[in-house]
């Protein structure tokens, strides 16, 4: 398959991907629905996708796809080539890599990813990593400080060799492509269509005080239901 150009995706302002990621990923989903452009039931990943790093705080970033197969044989060298080829294209994306696998084995074989991988990504300025495939080198990894999202952990890494990259990939019942934005925490992760990207990083705080308004409310300890109808009207004006 051939590879796809991120050119159609403009660079994104630092500014609003900072923005991004102050809010949980459940905000963004929610945020995301007030522009009616998708199901409510569409753009995020099932629950075979769990964060690895429930603690590490919510990040974003444009995606970078690829191919993976564990179970057929590779030598070393096309394993290192296939590693060497990802690096290269992340200076191509509009934004900080997230570097996303579609594990072609079903069941999943082995671990898509560990500590060695894993470093290299974020030297080379990856902000994390989604797989449908397992991890590994938990620990190791834990410790860098780098999101990683996976369908469970396995000890090896079998015949893990890179297949294809930069092409549309199927992860958690999503199909995303290069250059896709993409939000994640220990809720999830869910895609941000590029062209509310910032619409949907200014809208986040204008929500969560909409929010507070009945949590406030609620904390205060005196309630009563008329006054939680005031507050909620209040919300959504």
């Amino acid at each position: 398959m051939p590879r796809e150009s991120y050119a159609q995706n403009p660079p994104r302002p630092p500014a609003d991907l900072e923005l991004l990621r102050k809010f949980d990923t459940p905000t963004i989903c929610n945020v995301v629905e007030l522009f009616d452009v998708r199901s409510r039931i569409a753009g995020y990943m099932d629950k075979r996708i769990q964060a690895c790093y429930p603690k590490l705080p919510a990040d974003g970033g444009l995606r970078l796809d690829r191919d993976l197969s564990l179970r057929r044989p590779a030598d070393r060298r096309q394993r290192l080539l296939g590693l060497t080829e990802q690096i290269a294209s992340f200076a191509e994306l509009p934004g900080p890599p997230v570097v996303v696998f579609q594990d072609l084995d079903n069941p999943v074989a082995s671990a898509t990813f560990g500590e060695v991988m894993c470093t290299t990504y974020k030297t080379f300025g990856a902000v994390g990593l989604i797989t449908s495939g397992a991890a590994r080198d938990i620990d190791q990894v834990e410790v860098l400080n780098f999101p990683c999202f996976a369908d469970g952990v396995i000890s090896a890494h079998g015949y893990c060799h890179i297949v294809q990259v930069n092409l549309a990939v199927h992860v958690g019942g999503v199909m995303v492509r290069p250059g896709d934005l993409l939000h994640g925490d220990r809720n999830g992760v869910t895609t941000i269509p590029n062209e509310l990207a910032a619409a949907v990083a200014h809208a986040c705080p204008e929500l969560a005080a909409a929010e507070s308004i009945v949590l406030d409310y609620l904390k205060a300890g005196k309630v009563d239901p008329k006054g939680f109808d005031q507050r909620a009207r209040a919300a959504k004006t």
